[in-house]
C-alpha cells in the first residue's frame, strides 16, 4: 500500500504520523515497552494531542523478537487469530539511559533512546531496523474514504471489501545494498519480490497472475532473518517500491504485531518461523509415488478409469495413488458427498478392488459448498450449519454451483456435520481427499457462528476448512498417516500438507510459472508441493509432457491431473510411456533419501523443494535463481523449460555428479547443453551420500534392503551421513563415511539387511552383509 509521493511529500488524503522519539520505556512481561511520540516531547505542553505508539518487543521463542503496536487499544477484537506455538523462552533485557536491549538467544534487538532507531543483529551481524520515517500510524481523509468506497461498491464478493476504516499502522525496515526478499507465499511472479507490491489476499487467479491461493504474511531475507506479521487481514507490502531503500508493512486498523526470527541463514529463519505457526505433518510415504486423476471435465466411469490403471501397469509405469475429481458426484450437486451410481454402480467393491487387486490408494475431491441441489443443502440449513447473512439467510451464490452455500467452520456442530460425510467415505475406503477451493470467501453483510470479523476470516477460512479434512484423516487413518491436496492455505496451513499450485497451462511459460510458485511457496514454511503435471488447462504437446513429467517426479508430489483431456501418456505419445516410467522409477529408487529429506522437512521445517538462496545465500549467483532447486539436501534440479531441449543452470562450488548421466560438472559455473527426454540435470552435491533402494513398484518398502549408498566427491576431512527410516518414520540405520587421505571410513548402526556402498566416479564397491553395527574402509 503506497503512501509516499516521492521523498518529500505523501500522497494527498494521507496524515503519516512516524514515531520519533522513545519517550518512555519501561519493563514489561518477557521484554520492555516503549511509548514513542511522533516528535521529541521538550515540554509539558508537546504532551497534548499527539498520536503515540505504544510498542512493546518481548520474546518468548529463543532467537524470535515479538514487536506489538498499537495506536488505540480499546478496539474490539472479534478475530480470527492465527493459532501460535508461542513458548516460555525468558530473554535477557537491559535498560540504561541510553538504549534498550532484549537478548533472545543469538539474536538482539537494541532500542535508542536517544533518537528513534530499533535495530536488529544476529551474533552482531546487523540484520534490519528502522530509524527515522519507519513506525507510523497513517489516518486516511474522509474524503479520500469515500471515493474508495464508492470505487469498490461493485467488486465481487469474494474481494477486498469497502472496508470503512480509515486508520493504518505501518512499519518500515530499511534494507541493505545487494538484499534480496523472497515468499509471501505461492507467488507465480517474479521469485524476487524487489520492487512489488505484495497483497496478502487468497483469490483463485491461476498461475499466470500475480493473485495468490495461498498468501502468507511472512518473508525472508538474503541476510538469514525472516518476518511474520500475526494478521489474517489483508496485509500490504511495498518491497523497495514505494520507498527504494525499504521493505515496508501495512494493517488497517489501530495495531500491528509481528515476529522477527533472527539466524545464520533462511533456513534458520524457516525452522523459527514453522515452530511458531506449526512445523509441516509428515504425509504418509505412499503419497510421495506418482498420483493419476479422471481429470476435470472429461467423461469418466469405472470402466475408464479401470483401463487407465490397467494401461499403466501394462506399460509398466508405477502408481500409487489414483483420484476422483469433481464428476464422482453428480452434477449440480456438489458436495453431496455420494458417488454417482449411474458412473459408479458399486463404490465400496470398486475401492476395495483398487486396494486389493491394483495396490492403490484413492483420493476423492470435495470443496466446502454445499450446491442447492444437493441432498445435504436442507441439513445444513436447518442446523445452522452455513455462512449467514446479517439479516439471518443462508448466504448464497451461483459462482460454481447453482445456489450453493458455504459451511462455516467456526461452528463446531457444522463441523462435525462435515466431518461425519468424510467419515462415512474413509470407512468405504477413500484414503485422502483433494481439498479444492476455499478462496472465493464472503466479505460483507455475513456472519459467522462464532463471530469473527468477516474481513479477517476471508484469508482463514481456508485454515479451518483444511484442518477439518486433515484432522479426520489423521483421527482415522493415525497419526503421519493423514494426507490431503490441498489448493489454497494461509499461515499455518503447512500442517495440513500437501499443497498444489492451482490451475496452471500445457506450456513452457506456464510450467515456469509453477516453478516459482513451488520455490515462492516452500521458502514460506510449506514443506511439501505439487502441480498438475503437463498443466491443468489445455492439453500440451508430448514434448512438454515428456519435459514436465521429468520435473514432476523430482517434485516432493508427483500427480498427472487435466481438464477437458486425460493425461495418461499413450495419449500423447509412446515415448511419454518410457519417459514416465523411467522418472517414476528413478523417484521410487530415490525414496530412501526422499523419505529422510521429508522427515527432517517435518522435524525442522525446511522444505523439501527449496530454492538455491536457502542453502547457498553466501554465493551471489545463487541469491536470483528461480529455474533450479534443491531437492532436499543432496540434489540440485534444473526443469528443461523450452523446445529445444536446453538445460541452463548454475552450479555452486565444488565438483557435482549427474545422478543420471554420471557426468562431473565443476562448480562455480554456468552450464548450457542439450537434454535427452531421459535427462534433466539431477546433480549429487559434493560430500554428500545418497542412498538409492531396491524398488519394484510401489513406493512404500524397506528402504534399507539392498539399498546402494553413492559417496559423492567426499573430500579430505570431510563427513557425510544417510540416515534410512522405516514407512513408519522409525530412523533404522545410518551410514557415515569420512574421509582421511586416500581412505574413506564407512561406519553403519546396527542392521542385519545387506547393503552395498559406492563410491562415485570410480570402480570402487563393498557389498555389506552384517549381522551388527561394523565398519568399511575403502582405499581409492
Amino acid at each position: 500500500m503506497k503512501f509516499a509521493d516521492g521523498f518529500w511529500l505523501n500522497q494527498r488524503g494521507y496524515e503519516v504520523n512516524y514515531a520519533n522519539q522513545a519517550f518512555e520505556i519501561e519493563p514489561c512481561e518477557n521484554g520492555f515497552l516503549v511509548v514513542a511520540t511522533p516528535f521529541v516531547v521538550y515540554n509539558r505542553a508537546m504532551m497534548l494531542g499527539s498520536a503515540n505508539l505504544e510498542i512493546a518487543y518481548t520474546s518468548t521463542q529463543e532467537n524470535c523478537v515479538k514487536v506489538s503496536i498499537a495506536h488505540h487499544k480499546g478496539c474490539a477484537d472479534h478475530g480470527p487469530h492465527f493459532p501460535l506455538n508461542e513458548g516460555s523462552y525468558k530473554p535477557e533485557v537491559t535498560i540504561t539511559d541510553k538504549e534498550a536491549v532484549l537478548v533472545t538467544g543469538d539474536t538482539k534487538l537494541v532500542v535508542s533512546k536517544e533518537t528513534w532507531s530499533f535495530q536488529f543483529y544476529y551474533k552482531d551481524k546487523r540484520l534490519t531496523g528502522g530509524a527515522w520515517r519507519s513506525t507510523g500510524v497513517i489516518f486516511e481523509s474522509a474524503f479520500r474514504q469515500q471515493a474508495r468506497l464508492a470505487i469498490q461498491s461493485d467488486d465481487t464478493f469474494w474481494s477486498y471489501p469497502a472496508d470503512p476504516s480509515r486508520t493504518y499502522i505501518r512499519e518500515q525496515f530499511d534494507t541493505t545494498v545487494g538484499e534480496y526478499f523472497y515468499g509471501f507465499g505461492e507467488k507465480f511472479t517474479p521469485f524476487v519480490k524487489n520492487g512489488a507490491n505484495v497483497e496478502i489476499w487468497n483469490a483463485d487467479g491461476g498461475t499466470c497472475s500475480d493473485q495468490s491461493y495461498k498468501s502468507i504474511p511472512f518473508f525472508v531475507s538474503s541476510r538469514g532473518y525472516g518476518v511474520f506479521v500475526n494478521s489474517t487481514d489483508k496485509v500490504s507490502y511495498e518491497v523497495c517500491s514505494d520507498t527504494v531503500s525499504k521493505v515496508s508493512m501495512t494493517v488497517p486498523g489501530e495495531s500491528m504485531e509481528y515476529f522477527v526470527f533472527g539466524g545464520e541463514n533462511i533456513g534458520d529463519a524457516l525452522a523459527g518461523y514453522t515452530t511458531l505457526t506449526g512445523k509441516p505433518a509428515l504425509p504418509p510415504a505412499f503419497s510421495f509415488g506418482l498420483w493419476l486423476t479422471t481429470s476435470f471435465t472429461t467423461t469418466y466411469d469405472e470402466e475408464t478409469i479401470t483401463s487407465f490403471i490397467d494401461g499403466m501397469a501394462e506399460r509398466d509405469i508405477p502408481l500409487q495413488v489414483f483420484h476422483f475429481d469433481c464428476f464422482w458426484m453428480k452434477g449440480f450437486e456438489w458436495c453431496n458427498f455420494e458417488w454417482d451410481k449411474t458412473q459408479f454402480p458399486d463404490p465400496p467393491a470398486m475401492l476395495e478392488r483398487l486396494h486389493k487387486d491394483k495396490n492403490l490408494h484413492t483420493c476423492v475431491w470435495i470443496n466446502p459448498y454445499i450446491g442447492q441441489r444437493s441432498k445435504l443443502f436442507d441439513e445444513g440449513v436447518a442446523g445452522g450449519y452455513f455462512i449467514m447473512k446479517e439479516n439471518g439467510d443462508v448466504f448464497q451464490c451461483d459462482e460454481w454451483q447453482p445456489g450453493m452455500a458455504i459451511v462455516d467452520f467456526t461452528n463446531p456442530a457444522a463441523c462435525e456435520w462435515y466431518a461425519s460425510k468424510l467419515r462415512a467415505l474413509c470407512e468405504m475406503g477413500v484414503d485422502t481427499f483433494k481439498t479444492d477451493f476455499g478462496e472465493r470467501i464472503p466479505t460483507r453483510g455475513i456472519k459467522y457462528f462464532d463471530g469473527s470479523d468477516p474481513i479477517k476470516m476471508h484469508n482463514f477460512y481456508t485454515y479451518l476448512y483444511n484442518q477439518c479434512v486433515f484432522n479426520v484423516l489423521k483421527e482415522y487413518y493415525g497419526e503421519n498417516k493423514a494426507c490431503l491436496f490441498a489448493r489454497s492455505a494461509t499461515a499455518g496451513g503447512q500442517q495440513f500438507p500437501v499443497h498444489w499450485g492451482g490451475d496452471c497451462s500445457g506450456n513452457y511459460n506456464s510450467m515456469a510459472e509453477v516453478v516459482r510458485g513451488c520455490l515462492s511457496l516452500c521458502i514460506s514454511g510449506f514443506g511439501y508441493t505439487s502441480h498438475d503435471m503437463a498443466g491443468f488447462e489445455a492439453t500440451a504437446t508430448p514434448d512438454i509432457y515428456k519435459r514436465w513429467a521429468a520435473f514432476g517426479m523430482f517434485s516432493s508430489h508427483s500427480r498427472l491431473h487435466g481438464n477437458q483431456s486425460y493425461r495418461v501418456p499413450w495419449l500423447f505419445d509412446e515415448e511419454s510411456c518410457d519417459v514416465l516410467r523411467f522418472f517414476a522409477k528413478l523417484k521410487g529408487k530415490l525414496m530412501p533419501y526422499i523419505w529422510a529429506q521429508a522427515i527432517k522437512t517435518h522435524t525442522v521445517g525446511v522444505p523439501v523443494m527449496r530454492a538455491m538462496v536457502i542453502d547457498f545465500a553466501d554465493d551471489p549467483s545463487c541469491l536470483t535463481l528461480d529455474r533450479q532447486y534443491m531437492f532436499g539436501d543432496n540434489i540440485l534440479v534444473a526443469p528443461i523449460l523450452n523446445e529445444d531441449g536446453i538445460a541452463q543452470y548454475y552450479v555452486p562450488e565444488g565438483k557435482w555428479t549427474d545422478i543420471i548421466t554420471g557426468k562431473v560438472y565443476e562448480g562455480g559455473k554456468w552450464y548450457t547443453h542439450k537434454c535427452s527426454y531421459f535427462e534433466i540435470p539431477a546433480l549429487a552435491k559434493p560430500n554428500s551420500i545418497i542412498a538409492y533402494g531396491d524398488f519394484g513398484s510401489d513406493v512404500e518398502y524397506d528402504y534399507l534392503n539392498n539399498a546402494v549408498f553413492t559417496i559423492y566427491e567426499l573430500e579430505d576431512g570431510k563427513t557425510a551421513t544417510a540416515p534410512i527410516y522405516d514407512t513408519e518414520a522409525n530412523k533404522v540405520f545410518e551410514l557415515t563415511a569420512t574421509r582421511s587421505g586416500n581412505i574413506i571410513e564407512c561406519s553403519y548402526t546396527d542392521t542385519d539387511k545387506a547393503f552395498t556402498v559406492k563410491i562415485a566416479n570410480t570402480d570402487k564397491e563393498v557389498k555389506v552383509n552384517p549381522s551388527c553395527g561394523g565398519k568399511v574402509i575403502i582405499e581409492l
